[in-house]
């Protein structure tokens, strides 16, 4: 079902988005690599069956436009968009410096924005799938969240909009929310085998893009079953 298709996954080159890659390239997806690692990009690239790296900043928009374009004459265009990118950043307000906020909103609202964008032409062409990889911190405020939260939460808002946008240009828009996920994003220990791992979400990437394209999945929430009791 999704053999053959193109799929652009930002923030590729680890977390989230390395499982994403690897997981679509197991489902015979021809995978377009974006992050700014440019050799943690090669490397994946050459690991897995049809796969380009795309070395670049989500926060440039001609970063991202150039690696649609990239993706459009090298593997012949682009049916999905997985807007991973992300940064996380936790202080409490009065501790959190103006950079600092503008580095969490640029990469985690502006980037899918500038993503979105750069590939809406190449999409509808013949009716993509934007999937954007939010949190459930989009939903529920924490102390010291104050960036992350805000980036979240506009996420969120972004990819209704869109959807109601672009649904009628043939083209889907989900988001899915994860709670604790095992990465060391944001600094996070890992090894909690209660968390969500990485995987996890690749998987549900998979099941949105696989569904009927008559249905719009739009909020799916990945929670651990058995969190630490409060």
């Amino acid at each position: 079902m999704l053999k053959g298709k193109v799929a652009l996954v930002t923030g590729a080159s680890s977390g989230i988005g390395l499982e994403i890659a690897q997981k679509l390239a197991a489902e015979g997806v021809k995978v377009g690599l974006f992050a700014r690692s440019g050799d943690k990009l090669e490397a994946l690239a050459r690991k897995l069956a049809e796969a380009i790296a795309l070395p670049g900043d989500i926060t440039r928009y001609e970063d991202v436009e150039g690696a649609v374009k990239r993706l459009e004459a090298e593997l012949g265009g682009l049916d999905f968009l997985i807007n991973n990118a992300g940064v996380g950043i936790f202080k409490p307000v009065q501790e959190l410096s103006p950079e600092e906020w503008q580095e969490v909103l640029q990469t985690n609202l502006t980037g899918p924005f500038y993503a979105s964008k750069a590939a809406v032409p190449a999409l509808q062409k013949h009716g993509g799938h934007i999937v954007n990889i939010g949190s459930l911190a989009g939903k529920n405020a924490f102390a010291g969240g104050a960036a992350y939260n805000a980036s979240k939460f506009g996420l969120l808002g972004f990819s209704e909009a869109s959807m109601l946008d672009l649904r009628y240009l043939g083209i889907r828009v989900s988001s899915i929310l994860p709670g604790s996920v095992d990465t060391p994003f944001g600094g996070a220990p890992t090894g909690a085998a209660w968390k969500i791992q990485a995987e996890d979400v690749a998987e549900a990437v998979v099941y949105v893009l696989k569904s009927n394209p008559r249905v719009m999945p739009g909020q799916l929430e990945l929670r651990p079953a058995q969190p630490p009791k409060k």
